[in-house]
């Protein structure tokens, strides 16, 4: 399962409605994990609207989340997050699949 809180579940409601993102119920958060980042592996945040053989399917606090198999099992369990703190703004993950991240939130290793 891959989650969402709810920080995060208003940003992606907003920013499909900027996108003026026409069917919105067809569409869906694509999650991945690609290789890069200072850490080794990058997560990587889309919407589309096409499902692919192998993707797995969730939905949590209203938000469809997609993710491809191998992607998968890096983000088992994993919580997306929004912050807008002075710290940091955007989408970060809590991934207790990490052994460590980098500083910005955006990538990973296992």
């Amino acid at each position: 399962m891959i989650y969402v809180s709810d920080k995060a579940r208003e940003k992606v409601a907003k920013l499909m409605q900027d996108a003026s993102i026409e069917n919105a119920s067809e569409y869906f958060l694509r999650v991945s994990v690609v290789g890069g980042g200072c850490s080794g592996l990058s997560y990587k945040l889309d919407f589309d609207n096409e499902s692919k053989p192998m993707d797995q399917v969730f939905e949590d606090n209203g938000v469809k989340v997609v993710t491809d198999l191998k992607s998968f099992l890096y983000l088992v369990n994993t919580t997306l997050d929004f912050s807008d703190g002075l710290n940091g703004k955007g989408f970060y993950f809590s991934n207790p699949n990490a052994s460590r991240t980098c500083g910005c939130g955006e990538s990973f290793a296992v």
